[in-house]
């Protein structure tokens, strides 16, 4: 009797072993399968209120997998532009920088004889003491579609009532030693980016940003000393030795962004890319729309400044240093592909 009992007992005891493990099984595999079915959901991209919505990074004209575009505009990438484009290069200087590719510093310190590799970090570091060091990110977050105009300073742009339609965008990019003051019907009146080097340095308005291409080592100290101490009167001719710009909004192209252009986009076709082609692939950068404006020659074939009657203004095409030909073959391939928004006539 005594024996039975304990059998019982014991009978009993396994029987609630077993009931605890097996409800602790079923509701193992319930909470399994609630996360497998939130991780289908959320990768469909219905996020709980707690994911943080913020948009990815906007990139330009694209939906390819490596750029994201937020304008109602944007075409597929070709082949051709794939095989140019590089999303992982870095268009601008930032005080992060600690080197750059070997192959490109020693290419950019070549062009006009630098100084050696050491001394280039060197620089840099003095230089971001005098300018505030740029976000990675120096697109607007303000919009979804970032829109900007290149504005050349092709002769073509007369009479061609594309002022108000350049004001139109969010960024516009004008170089050297462009004017509105005048020509604001053919050019507009805005401006966000201003691309210069010592050579063609000019004022620029408050809330403007000063876009320097450094086409040699010198240029990078220039800037420093045009917005601090004016010390530096000369590179390899007189220069300006003072600026007047935010040094909060000062930009740097990357030395290692020319050579990027030069191998990809130019093709090794003159000794170094143009300022104007340098600033239509920065713009490819960092926005989303891109069109282009006063690039060429004007309808008569002549190459000069719309704000000047100069008729040697296209002696450069002839020294090799850029090769204005193939540029401008490249970047009407551009608006063919539907990279870019090449115009040449407005309709005001």
């Amino acid at each position: 009797m005594l024996f039975k009992r304990k059998v019982c007992l014991f009978a009993l005891f396994c029987g609630i072993i077993f009931v605890m493990i097996a409800s602790h099984t079923i509701q193992k595999n319930n909470i399994l399968s609630m996360t497998l079915a939130e991780t289908h959901v959320t990768s469909r991209g219905v996020l709980s209120p707690e994911v943080n919505r913020t948009p990815a990074p906007l990139s330009i004209t694209s939906s390819s997998p490596n750029r994201i575009c937020g304008c109602p505009s944007c075409k597929e990438v070709s082949q051709w532009f794939n095989k140019h484009y590089d999303p992982k290069q870095q268009p601008f200087l930032t005080d992060k920088v600690s080197s750059m590719d070997p192959l490109a510093l020693k290419w950019w310190l070549a062009l006009q004889r630098s100084a050696g590799e050491q001394t280039v970090y060197d620089v840099i570091q003095k230089m971001f003491q005098v300018i505030t060091p740029p976000s990675m990110n120096v697109k607007s977050k303000s919009t979804q579609c970032l829109k900007c105009a290149v504005v050349g300073n092709s002769g073509n742009l007369l009479d061609c009532q594309c002022g108000s339609l350049i004001d139109t965008h969010n960024n516009i990019i004008r170089m050297n030693k462009a004017t509105t003051m005048g020509f604001e019907a053919d050019v507009g009146n805005r401006t966000t980016h201003h691309f210069m080097y010592p050579e063609s340095a000019v004022d620029i308005a408050h809330g403007v940003h000063l876009v320097l291409l450094p086409f040699k080592l010198r240029d990078l100290e220039w800037v420093a000393s045009a917005l601090s101490t004016g010390e530096i009167k000369r590179t390899y001719m007189r220069v300006k030795d003072r600026v007047r710009a935010d040094k909060d909004k000062v930009i740097v192209v990357n030395p290692a962004f020319f050579k990027y252009t030069h191998d990809q986009w130019t093709e090794h076709h003159g000794r170094y890319p143009s300022t104007g082609m340098l600033a239509i692939v920065f713009a490819l950068h960092i926005c989303d729309e891109v069109s282009v404006f006063g690039y060429g020659a004007d309808q008569q074939g002549s190459w000069h400044h719309y704000w000047e009657d100069n008729k040697y203004g296209g002696a450069f095409r002839r020294t090799g240093v850029h090769n204005a030909d193939f540029e401008m073959e490249v970047i009407q391939r551009m608006a063919t592909e539907g990279i870019i928004k090449l115009h040449r006539r407005c309709t005001g």
